[in-house]
């Protein structure tokens, strides 16, 4: 019988591992430099940890079950309820701002795509106790950069950047109470892929929507710029103004909001970063739990989907147990990233190479390279050598194959009188170096000495 991986979920061969380090490496880099701090959390969780923040139709969509305790507990799907949790147990004794970032593996039970598994990598970014949009200036700019380390320009993504504050406002001047407005973010979300059957599910729950309030709603979606909302920005205010203090208080509040949409703007100006920028208000992210800006990241060029995505979601750590706490985060899958990079032919060619090969002559010489070799890998180098007896002229071969800087040649000779032939594998020299001093002269050797 031939096993095989299980639908949706992949293999790792040395070199596709190699291409996936590549990807967390610059992640982890970018991450740091931007002083956030890494954190894991259980590949296992508590099912009631998901229904929690998403409802219990979220079961559906992971590997759950059963464990040997009878608890109820599912292979994490996302990050979000985890890291809620953890900085809700601690969260009076963390310094805030609360900067963390992770890179871990996930697991959905869903239909699989170009882009999308079952099994599935994510870098993940969480700015928590900042109310502010300073929160979204750091995270957004975050993002860009872990794009651009791999050489990616304004030319290949961009990052949408809109308002759930701003559509509530907007629904609620058109009377739509909380249910029915968050079920219309879901059409508005689902729009540009489902056209008009996306509005499907709020009319089986609510009944027919006007067309001239559905066209009213497509219209915001279609706010492209700041410019363009400032400019609908009297009528949005009036429309909440004549109903009393409470209109009045509404008015304000979306005035005040416009006024963090030029704060958080600018900040990404300021950093240069506005080319990659873009208002559009079609992007609602149809999760039930955002509460403010929300942004996602896109393909400028081709038909990948959504390539990152996050936003606030100020009400989750107190939903799960923890304290009242701002919080702002993003995530990055590994597969549809991988597919950017290599439609751009960014995918590096990542060569596993040695420092040193030891050429060996007969069994005697062999123990006696031994010793060398253990202390060289001790000391860091990476050190290979033939496991069988080979002629010299093979070995030399595999030294080059193998991408090796230096070969130490243990041959009978050599070991007759104390030596180890070093060979410059670049520069074809060659020269005797006692035994006793091979470590400080391959150490010379790598430090340039």
């Amino acid at each position: 019988m031939t096993f095989q991986s299980l639908p949706g979920f992949r293999d790792f061969y040395p070199e596709d591992l190699a291409r996936r380090n590549h990807l967390f490496r610059l992640w982890r880099q970018a991450a740091v430099a931007y002083g956030f701090a890494e954190y894991d959390a259980p590949v296992l969780e508590p099912l009631e940890l998901y229904k929690a923040k998403s409802g219990d139709e979220i079961e559906g969509q992971l590997f759950s079950f059963t464990d040997k305790g009878g608890r109820d507990v599912a292979l994490r799907p996302e990050m979000t309820p985890s890291v809620c949790r953890l900085v809700g147990a601690r969260a009076g004794a963390l310094k805030r701002p609360i900067k963390w970032f992770s890179l871990g593996e996930f697991y959905r039970y869903e239909r699989m795509q170009k882009g999308r598994g079952r099994c599935f990598f994510q870098f993940n970014a969480d700015v928590f106790g900042e109310p502010g949009p300073e929160a979204e200036i750091e995270l957004i700019a975050l993002l860009i950069q872990c794009f651009t380390a791999f050489g990616l320009g304004e030319r290949d993504f961009y990052v949408r950047i809109s308002d759930r504050n701003l559509w509530f406002h907007f629904l609620g001047a058109l009377g739509f109470a909380a249910e029915p407005a968050l079920a219309l973010l879901g059409a508005v979300d689902k729009y540009e892929r489902s056209g008009e059957a996306a509005f499907g599910p709020y009319q089986e729950k609510f009944g027919p929507l006007d067309p001239a309030v559905r066209d009213r709603i497509l219209g915001f979606a279609q706010i492209k710029s700041l410019g363009a909302l400032l400019a609908i920005a009297p009528e949005l205010a009036a429309d909440r103004g004549p109903a009393g203090s409470a209109g009045r208080q509404a008015a304000e509040d979306f005035r005040r909001r416009l006024a963090q949409w030029e704060q958080l703007l600018g900040g990404l100006a300021a950093m240069g970063l506005e080319r990659f920028i873009a208002v559009d208000l079609g992007v609602v992210r149809g999760l039930a739990y955002y509460t403010g800006f929300v942004f996602e990241a896109f393909d400028r060029q081709g038909d990948l989907r959504a390539l990152a995505g996050g936003g606030r979601y100020d009400g989750l750590v107190g939903k799960l147990g923890g304290p009242d706490l701002p919080a702002a985060g993003f995530a990055i899958g590994d597969m549809t990233f991988a597919l950017l990079l290599e439609q751009r032919g960014l995918t590096p060619t990542l060569v596993r190479a040695a420092d040193i090969y030891c050429v060996i002559g007969g069994e005697a010489e062999r123990r006696s390279a031994f010793a060398d070799i253990q202390s060289l890998r001790a000391a860091g180098y990476v050190v290979e050598y033939p496991f069988r007896e080979l002629g010299f002229g093979k070995q030399f071969k595999a030294a080059g194959e193998a991408g090796a800087r230096l070969a130490l040649v243990y041959g009978s000779d050599e070991l007759g009188r104390g030596v180890v032939k070093f060979r410059d594998m670049g520069e074809r020299t060659e020269r005797d170096v006692p035994q006793a001093e091979v470590a400080d002269a391959v150490r010379d050797f790598f430090t340039g000495k």
